[in-house]
């Protein structure tokens, strides 16, 4: 069998384990972190876990395993994307630009961040405009209103708009490391970057990383106290329905909500005209006590598809991760911490590499239990 990666680094493990290698332990340990006690974050990958699939090795029906997935008018390779995720060249130098090429080459979608560290415009560049953008929402209406018109003008037609950061999660590791709101490096960060060299080569080489959508909006002689004053104060803009409404009559693509984690804001998110939403509790970065992603895909799934695309993330890690959340009721799927340790793992490669890895592991579940389409998963599901 011919394998379309670094078979060195052949498992999500392997990948884990170079990476914190490779990266400074305050990167690293912002990647891989919950909040409080990691409890959810845990949560999330052991109960997807323990979804269990059922092979029909003599289903007359089956022909071959067929990946494509169709996602509002678009045809997407394989039934997973990247997540948008925060400070990613902090973590890795230029790990969006990386991301978003990869994302484009194997068509999959990719979700920028607000608060990442590529722009809105360059990201578009690299992929010809198909990349999704996530809205944090601004309490300004002219600031939201200046993002949207930018993602338009540089042909995004998927925006998310993020609803699980009312307040920013308690994570005592980020609060040791001078990673809170807002980001600095202090002795001990910059001691830890010294003993990992190519990070920082590749950071000599691409700048010392900063919020490139939001640098429009700041002033250029922002000091550390200013930019976070300047950050708390301007995404302190709690969504509500009326602020849904201004996106929803303003925003000519398909709308999504990201964040999603009840049946009350489901039925909401139906109400408001959604397009989709994604489950996600923010891969268990912000509230430890919360249930479990798949727990809340397969009860809304059952009440709500077919009213909207019904999308997850947080504790999808690994292809047959992939697998048991469409058997719930996904109809397609993100993930964040993967893609960002194979990019920490690999640098430039890494993206590449991990989306190669995921469409063999998927394939191979799919043919495995002879399933030909990923929408059929649910029909091997044990109940």
């Amino acid at each position: 069998m011919a394998f379309p990666f670094d078979t060195k680094y052949a498992s999500l493990e392997l990948l884990i384990e170079r990476a914190q290698k490779r990266m400074p332990r305050f990167a690293f340990e912002y990647l891989d972190g919950g909040c409080n006690e990691n409890i959810n974050r845990d949560r999330n990958t052991s109960e997807l876990r323990e979804v269990l699939l059922r092979p029909q090795y003599l289903n007359n029906n089956y022909a071959e395993a067929n990946m494509e997935t169709e996602l509002f008018g678009k045809t997407y390779s394989a039934p997973f994307g990247i997540s948008p995720v925060g400070l990613q060249g902090l973590m890795w130098p230029n790990a969006p630009e990386i991301l978003a090429k990869a994302a484009f080459k194997h068509n999959i979608p990719f979700i920028l961040s607000t608060v990442t560290t590529s722009s809105i415009e360059r990201i578009a560049e690299l992929t010809e405009g198909k990349a999704w953008y996530q809205l944090y929402h601004p309490k300004e209406e002219w600031l939201r209103d200046d993002i949207l018109d930018r993602c338009e003008a540089s042909g995004y037609d998927v925006l998310c708009v993020l609803s699980d950061v009312p307040t920013f999660g308690y994570r005592a590791k980020e609060i040791r490391n001078g990673l809170a709101m807002p980001p600095q490096l202090n002795f001990r960060n910059v001691s830890q970057a010294l003993v990992k060299p190519q990070w920082c080569l590749e950071m000599l080489k691409h700048g010392v990383p900063s919020f490139k959508t939001m640098e429009k909006y700041m002033d250029k002689n922002m000091n550390v106290k200013q930019l976070g004053q300047f950050m708390n104060s301007t995404f302190s803009g709690r969504l509500n329905s009326d602020r849904i409404k201004a996106i929803r009559d303003k925003w000519k693509g398909k709308l999504v909500i990201k964040g999603v984690a009840s049946d009350e804001d489901a039925a909401e998110a139906v109400r408001l005209g959604f397009d989709g939403m994604i489950i996600s509790n923010h891969g268990g970065r912000q509230l430890d006590a919360g249930e479990s992603t798949i727990a809340v895909v397969k009860e809304i799934s059952e009440k709500y598809k077919g009213q909207i695309k019904i999308m997850m993330d947080s504790g999808v890690r690994t292809g047959p991760d992939v697998a048991r959340a469409l058997s719930c009721g996904a109809e397609f799927t993100f993930m964040g911490r993967t893609f960002m340790y194979a990019v920490g793992a690999l640098g430039d490669k890494g993206g590449d590499h991990i989306i190669e890895m995921l469409k063999m592991q998927f394939r191979q579940v799919m043919e495995q239990v002879c399933c030909d389409k990923p929408e059929q998963l649910q029909n091997f599901r044990v109940k």
